[in-house]
């Protein structure tokens, strides 16, 4: 199962037909599911939130400015080899002010989509795509160019 643990909900429309389109189109390959924190002004509550809901028996991903680049194929190719080991792996969006140490340290791998900062719904989105995308290249179907 592929899970993503993440702050606030999405308001907008668009982003959120963006990824209903996308959680739909993974559904195919593998069971999937958002799980949406509440959204607090308080940072330290957020962080408390998440911390709470990380299962050390997933395989956790950290999404993190300071995480490791990986171009789609090594993006599928872990994907594909770790869920052949982990029956779950579990991406994690932290709050807007990003992920604290202690969260880090509980995940097995931290990995960066980009230098640029992201709203929120967008990154859910692009994340969203991306698994997509690698189950597309694992199963060596017609989409990734």
């Amino acid at each position: 199962m592929i899970k993503i643990l993440c702050v606030g909900k999405i308001k907008e429309k668009y982003l959120k037909d963006l990824i209903d389109d996308y959680e739909k189109r993974i559904s195919k390959y593998m069971k999937i599911e958002i799980i949406e924190l509440k959204d607090d002004p308080i940072y330290t509550k957020e962080i408390t939130n998440l911390n709470s809901m990380i299962n050390m028996k997933d395989y956790n991903v950290a999404l993190d400015l300071r995480g490791e680049k990986l171009s789609s194929e090594e993006f599928a190719n872990f994907v594909d080899k770790t869920l052949v080991i982990n029956s779950n792996i579990t991406f994690i969006i932290g709050p807007s002010d990003g992920l604290n140490e202690e969260i880090l340290n509980k995940c097995n791998k931290i990995i960066s989509f980009s230098d640029l900062t992201f709203p929120h719904g967008l990154f859910r989105g692009i994340l969203l795509e991306q698994i997509y995308r690698a189950f597309k290249i694992i199963h060596n179907e017609t989409y990734h160019k």
